[in-house]
């Protein structure tokens, strides 16, 4: 289908986002309304944050932004924050699964209570909001606003694919989103739902500030990305609203990573 507003094809759509109160989930949350799209921006702490990103996005007169609080590795809060939603909406069409955490250590000093907090948001949180997208997609059956019945869309990581050590609860939960990601799509591809996940790579956000927020940090964290910039989150939204989008209509399991490059493993540029 043509969207009516070509400058704002995701006009009509609602859309849900985790995590939307900073970083990453906020620059989708605020791409994906400029395109057209209602919001939900979930959050956790700091909901002065979150309704003023709600109010901004309202001011600019696009689409429309509220905010719901949920812990999403809480199965009961992610089912009322979708209920909300759905309340509030009428539907949903696209979930943005992109709230994580970080806890690290170093293997032999991590606690379980660390491992589990990571595995709960980062990888269980993605599993419950793909499930109530995938229940409430085929609940309510196709719209006119889409070629697809859904998007779901999953924040993943570089570290999907790169080891990282000292921080291997992360890691992990990056390579099992890869896993969940591919798995949902495979099983909800004829049902016109499509999944696919984004993977960022050195993005300018509150959770890796030590890596970029001093001269010397980001000179040192730019060596390892050949396109000799530190993202930033409208980087990772403006992917998302083009993953939201029938501009992507045929894509579908795939994981789009956004790195500047950071996956070529520059360090073999010379030689190795």
């Amino acid at each position: 289908m043509t969207p009516s507003n070509p400058a704002q094809p995701l006009t009509g759509q609602n859309a849900l986002v985790t995590g939307a109160n900073s970083g990453i989930g906020e620059g989708i949350a605020r791409e994906l309304a400029a395109q057209g799209a209602n919001v939900v921006v979930n959050y956790v702490v700091q909901p002065e944050t979150a309704q003023k990103i709600c109010a901004e996005i309202n001011a600019a007169g696009r689409g429309r932004a509220i905010a719901i609080k949920a812990d999403v590795s809480q199965e009961a809060e992610v089912q009322a924050m979708f209920a909300d939603a759905i309340k509030q909406f009428g539907t949903l069409d696209i979930v943005c699964s992109n709230a994580g955490i970080q806890r690290d250590s170093d293997l032999a000093h991590m606690t379980l209570q660390q491992w589990n907090q990571v595995i709960g948001v980062n990888l269980t949180g993605a599993f419950l909001c793909a499930r109530e997208a995938a229940r409430e997609f085929t609940r309510r059956g196709m719209r006119d606003v889409s070629c697809a019945l859904g998007k779901i869309i999953f924040t993943s990581s570089v570290h999907q694919k790169i080891p990282w050590a000292g921080h291997c609860n992360y890691a992990t939960t990056k390579g099992g989103i890869m896993m969940l990601m591919q798995s949902v799509a495979q099983e909800f591809a004829p049902k016109k739902v499509r999944a696919n996940s984004i993977c960022p790579g050195a993005i300018a956000t509150a959770i890796n500030r030590k890596a970029w927020d001093t001269p010397q940090a980001a000179a040192a964290l730019e060596t390892l990305i050949p396109y000799d910039r530190i993202g930033a989150p409208a980087d990772i939204g403006k992917v998302a609203a083009w993953l939201a989008s029938d501009a992507s209509d045929y894509i579908t399991g795939a994981s789009i990573f956004v790195d500047g490059g950071m996956t070529l493993f520059p360090g073999f540029a010379t030689g190795g």
